[in-house]
């Protein structure tokens, strides 16, 4: 059976404790190479058991075994790297966010196209199939007709000094980090997008990004929905659906890998409280997706519209943090 080779870029800490296991566990996929400026690289292809460790990343690039990377560099290199790696015929899955602005998202969706090759943004979390449930669960009309969304992604951030989460330069910031989670699953689960923004930021004082973001959004469809992200809270990861019957609550939305996989889907009516548990490894999930893709020349299933848009609501969110006006999107 055919698989594709993959070649990672960066020996970044989520790349060594989830892709590349991800990919180990995966069918029709193999990791091949890692790169990393420096000669730790070699150490951790050794520890990782990968074949071929590269200095640099376009020597990683140049090796023609590969035929698919993945990218969990700083957000500010996504656009330089993604661009190189379509160049070099590579089909390229991304982490989140795609890029910093909605034009560079723009730019990276074309040069795919232009290169033929596969691009897909890495929102892991959609490939567990407990948002295919709180969908069919509000198609049932069981919660009646939805009134309201709101979702929370948050963890306490500790060792800040250096985090490249915390450098403005770098794409940090709580919105661009772990907002853009919410701002997807808002649009994925009410399969509607966003046209109005407003919010309010708590800003760290020496670096200028935000800690803590809250954000209103109004749909096309008139719902309206209520996001938060932070990196100075307590951890949660969760969304919720209020229809005029019932609601619907996802505890586990965005990693449920931390609570062994298993996401859970609670839907009260009337008082009655079901609780539904829902399996599903989600970065091996995302692995054999875009491997399928690549194998099967078909659409990954996180469009390169879908991340331009995206990253559109991103910028409105921070522009109407900025100024505190209603922004429209």
């Amino acid at each position: 059976m055919a698989t594709v080779k993959w070649g990672i870029l960066s020996t970044a800490n989520i790349g060594r404790t989830q892709l590349i296991p991800a990919i180990k566990r995966a069918d029709l996929a193999e990791v091949v190479a890692i790169a990393s400026r420096g000669s730790q690289v070699h150490e951790v292809a050794a520890e990782l058991q990968i074949p071929r460790a590269y200095e640099s990343y376009d020597a990683l690039l140049e090796d023609q075994e590969i035929d698919a990377v993945y990218i969990p560099l700083p957000n500010h290199l996504h656009k330089e790297w993604v661009l190189k790696a379509a160049e070099k015929g590579k089909h390229v899955l991304c982490e989140k966010p795609l890029a910093l602005t909605a034009q560079e998202a723009e730019e990276i969706v074309a040069a795919c196209e232009k290169h033929g090759v596969k691009y897909m943004e890495a929102f892991m979390y959609q490939f567990h199939p407990q948002h295919q449930r709180v969908r069919d669960i509000i198609a049932s009309g069981e919660i009646g007709e939805v009134k309201l969304f709101k979702s929370s992604h948050s963890f306490f951030l500790n060792d800040r000094e250096g985090d490249i989460r915390i450098k403005k330069e770098m794409g940090g910031g709580a919105i661009y980090d772990i907002g853009c989670y919410s701002i997807h699953v808002l649009r994925t689960v009410l399969q509607a997008e966003p046209v109005l923004a407003k919010g309010i930021a708590k800003q760290d004082a020496n670096n200028d990004v935000d800690l803590s973001s809250f954000i209103y959004l109004e749909m096309e469809n008139g719902i309206p929905a209520a996001i938060d992200c932070s990196f100075d809270m307590t951890g949660r990861n969760e969304y919720e659906v209020v229809g005029t019957k019932g609601t619907i609550r996802v505890p586990f939305a965005f990693r449920p890998d931390l609570n062994g996989g298993v996401g859970l889907v609670i839907t009260q009516v009337n008082g009655m409280v079901r609780e539904e548990k829902v399996n599903g490894d989600i970065y091996r999930l995302e692995v054999e997706h875009f491997s399928q893709a690549i194998l099967n020349d078909s659409q990954p299933l996180q469009t390169g519209t879908s991340s331009i848009q995206n990253m559109r609501v991103i910028e409105a969110c921070y522009e109407a943090v900025e100024t505190g006006k209603m922004v429209k999107i």
